[in-house]
């Protein structure tokens, strides 16, 4: 787990960021109070450890995942499975888990930076796993890997946290 710092930042993207979709406006200004989020996203051998555990509420896929490997993120997770793993672990290891807020997963991927990405203003297949076929910006076209890459294949943001951008959609409490 990584600590996240409590702090304020604009949510949101402005008007004029290119690629900008209608739900991520109008930006505001957001505090989030400190957290602590997972350093990877979970891999596949965490998802069939935690399946493994007594069900709380549902059943869990314990290989949902297209692309396999053990160090790989879980996918094809939906978030009523997501919060399953998240009370079971609770009960396994007496702490609590969660899924962060849509404010505290995008603080968290923002990293104290106002750009569009983490580290910039575009996007290549050098700093993350995404169909290198499309563009984003100037960027040049890239690799399509056409899967995924284990989790902590690229450097991570400014708090330490890696794959916030691309190699799969993240779920988080709304």
């Amino acid at each position: 787990m990584v600590f996240v710092p409590n702090g304020t930042f604009q949510m949101g993207s402005p008007n004029t960021e290119q690629g900008r979709g209608n739900d991520e406006g109008p930006q505001r200004r957001v505090t989030v109070a400190s957290f602590c989020m997972g350093k990877y996203a979970v891999t596949q051998a965490q998802w069939e450890a935690v399946a493994a555990l007594p069900q709380i509420n549902l059943s869990l896929n314990p290989n949902p995942s297209g692309f396999k490997g053990a160090n790989r993120p879980v996918e094809n997770v939906s978030w009523n499975s997501a919060m399953e793993f998240c009370a079971r672990l609770a009960k396994k290891t007496g702490r609590a888990y969660r899924l962060p807020s849509e404010a505290e997963w995008e603080y968290a991927c923002r990293a104290g930076n106002t750009t569009p990405f983490y580290f910039g203003e575009t996007i290549t297949t050098d700093l993350v796993n995404y169909n290198g076929n499309s563009t984003y910006g100037n960027a040049p076209k890239g690799i399509y890997r056409k899967q995924t890459t284990d989790v902590g294949s690229f450097l991570p943001n400014p708090f330490g946290l890696y794959d916030m951008h691309g190699n799969v959609w993240e779920v988080r409490f709304v």
